[in-house]
């Protein structure tokens, strides 16, 4: 039962993994900090907040959105913290209100990873504040409890995080407000919540602001899952903006226009395309004639909202996803409740003596089997009826994806140009549930990139044992990281992704061969200690420049041809070839590379690297973890499904990847 509370009043918490989902009537900004026993932060490594999303234990959104979901690990914050604050701010510099007093009081829920709410606590009384502590976590005597604050901050979040005791906190502040201003320029609109007669109905949403962060990967509704592979994620959550309801005084909807007013004398002029103005994606165009009354709705590629038609695309693919979490976890709870029925009826026979011989008892079991099978049946049935729409979905989606989208055997890489923009995401695989194995959902993940990939090529990472030869697998993931590689080589203009190796005792040669062949590494890969430090330490000092120049101001001040291109290093049999130097370099450039364009993918087995013990275990969950087989370990927080990833590989026999990576590589020597 949910706990409602008041101001001031706690309530204990029996889980540690827990997810806050915090709603509000215009978008917000979503913060959460790290305190000592006192509460006071200790630096800004104790906050993560938009542009640093992930801390020991948290996870947050990357920009401003009116509904959030953020993922707490209370086992996993640092020893001395001792509570855990989530922080709410209106975004600056934008045209949304500046107080919290005219917007509709936020709602803030802790609930469990099976959605069920702890507790929930409605923030009322603010009025100029424009920064609020919603409520914090806080540990006594060895258990932790909730509390509601509603704490408020006329200064905003400056004036909130050096009451927190934090000394940099205006420095802090101001990053926030940039990461979230350059947040809502590359905001992408989220899946619209399904309706009631569970029938998706992607054209109505309001616009969101929304995953990965510069834009966000869409987040699932109530009961669904986040994108399991993007730091929410999955996202990365799985980490893929939360969804946007509509409410009073929402923003208008996508039909509605706001001209541009004339400009006053000496205020700012606005721009931006009219129809970008304070108004959703338009829906797309009706392309199928309206389905017969009582008949499923016909299927269209690109039916989502967006701008363009590859938003749509993404758009429609986070529904798919949303709608497949959703009937598997009714089915599965239907299943449950339908056992848990007949359990409880059976104990009722059994527990009363004169029923348990007898013709009496045999039919009262009779009869509770008999009901149990028949909501078994119904539930399927149920489930039946989604899959069937969705696999028709699926069948037209499929072949109208662009090639980031597209599986390597989709028709239109034969077709494939060398890009002139950036697509949003990148495919790096399928997913699929038990339930559903004929219905594959493609991985899309944002880009730029913003974690590492690990290629697991331990022996043990086939889902169904099929693989025991460990230098098959080695092979296999390291084709697996070639394909990877290929497609955001493909997908990135000319001159614009450039891609590094290192294979110290070259076992990765055969695999290697395409990109070698057709010229589109950087250099040769590295052989040997001397070739490990000498791509490390150039790449290191590259995040070391960028960084400075980001952080100083002085972007425009790099040297005279320095490469500005996104950089991928691919490491091959780590950690074979690497002293202790070389892993810190390594895992310097996991958490600091991706912020300034240095990108990291792994072929590794983890087994083989314990030697080095503990060292390696942040690197570890700094990467996102791929298989070169089928495997089922991706999970999404929210509903609890267990996803099975299979890998975007290239056929077998098929030359289309050496094809793709000869125009990349003529592409890039017209580029040069």
């Amino acid at each position: 039962m949910t706990a409602e509370l008041v101001r001031g009043q706690n309530h204990p918490l029996s889980q540690a993994r827990l997810e806050i989902r915090i709603s509000a009537g215009t978008p917000v900004v979503a913060v959460a900090a790290l305190g000592d026993e006192n509460g006071r932060i200790h630096g800004v490594e104790w906050v993560a907040h938009p542009g640093a999303p992930a801390q020991p234990g948290l996870e947050v959104p990357r920009q401003a959105a009116a509904d959030h979901r953020l993922a707490v690990d209370l086992d996993a914050v640092f020893e001395a913290v001792h509570r855990v604050s989530v922080l709410l701010a209106l975004p600056l510099g934008g045209t949304g209100p500046v107080r919290f007093g005219a917007v509709a009081a936020p709602f803030v829920a802790v609930t469990g990873l099976d959605g069920g709410e702890v507790a929930s606590y409605t923030i009322t009384g603010l009025e100029a504040e424009s920064a609020v502590v919603a409520l914090e976590l806080y540990r006594r005597q060895g258990a932790w409890k909730v509390r509601a604050v509603g704490q408020g901050y006329a200064g905003g979040l400056a004036e909130l995080l050096t009451d927190q005791g934090l000394p940099q906190a205006r420095q802090l502040a101001g990053s926030i407000n940039d990461a979230v201003a350059q947040g809502l320029a590359r905001s992408v609109q989220a899946p619209p919540p399904r309706t009631a007669d569970g029938d998706r109905s992607r054209q109505a949403a309001a616009p969101a602001l929304g995953p990965d962060q510069g834009g966000t990967a869409p987040q699932p509704g109530p009961g669904s899952p986040m994108s399991p592979y993007g730091g929410q994620t999955p996202g990365g959550p799985l980490q893929p903006g939360p969804q946007q309801p509509s409410y009073p005084g929402a923003t208008p909807g996508p039909d509605a226009v706001t001209q541009p007013s004339a400009p006053t004398t000496g205020g700012p002029i606005d721009y931006s395309h009219p129809r970008r103005q304070n108004a959703a994606p338009p829906p797309p165009p009706p392309t199928a004639p309206p389905a017969a009354p009582g008949q499923p709705a016909q299927p269209v590629a690109g039916d989502a909202t967006g701008w363009s038609m590859e938003e749509r695309l993404y758009n429609q693919v986070w529904g798919m996803f949303e709608d497949l979490a959703r009937t598997t976890a009714a089915y599965r709870s239907a299943v449950d409740f339908a056992e848990s029925r007949m359990d409880k009826e059976l104990e009722q026979v059994l527990s009363d003596p004169r029923s348990r011989i007898g013709g009496q008892g045999d039919a009262a079991r009779e009869a509770a089997r008999a009901r149990h099978a028949e909501l078994v049946v119904q539930a399927r049935e149920a489930l039946d009826r989604d899959l069937t729409q969705l696999a028709a979905e699926a069948d037209v989606v499929e072949p109208a994806l662009p090639p980031a989208y597209a599986r390597w055997d989709n028709p239109v890489w034969h077709a494939y140009r060398v890009p002139m923009e950036i697509p949003m995401a990148l495919r790096l695989g399928d997913l699929h549930l038990p339930e559903a194995d004929r219905i594959r959902i493609p991985m899309l993940v944002r880009l730029p990139l913003e974690r590492g990939l690990w290629i697991d090529s331990g022996a043990a990472g086939s889902s169904d044992g099929s693989f025991t030869d460990a230098h098959a697998m080695s092979r296999l993931a390291m084709e697996t990281a070639v394909a990877h590689a290929a497609r955001l080589l493909a997908v990135y203009p000319a001159g614009e992704f450039t891609v590094h190796v290192i294979d110290p005792a070259g076992s990765g040669a055969q695999s290697l061969a395409p990109l070698v062949r057709t010229g589109v590494l950087a250099a040769p890969p590295a052989r040997g200690a001397a070739g490990v430090a000498d791509v490390l330490g150039r790449l290191t000092q590259r995040v070391d420049l960028v960084q400075m120049a980001v952080r100083g101001g002085a972007a425009d001040s790099l040297p005279p041809g320095f490469d500005t291109s996104q950089q991928l290093l691919i490491v091959n049999d780590f950690p074979h070839g690497f002293d202790d130097r070389a892993v810190n370099q390594l895992r310097y450039l996991a958490d600091e590379g991706p912020a300034f364009g240095v990108h990291l993918m792994m072929v590794a087995d983890r087994e083989e690297s314990s030697g080095y013990g503990p060292l390696l275990d942040p690197l570890w969950r700094s990467l996102l973890r791929l298989t070169p087989v089928a495997d089922d370990h991706l999970a999404d927080p929210w509903v609890g499904h267990t996803w099975t990833y299979e890998p975007a590989l290239v056929p077998p026999g098929s030359r289309v990847l050496q094809q793709v990576l000869s125009q990349v590589a003529a592409a890039r020597t017209k580029f040069s």
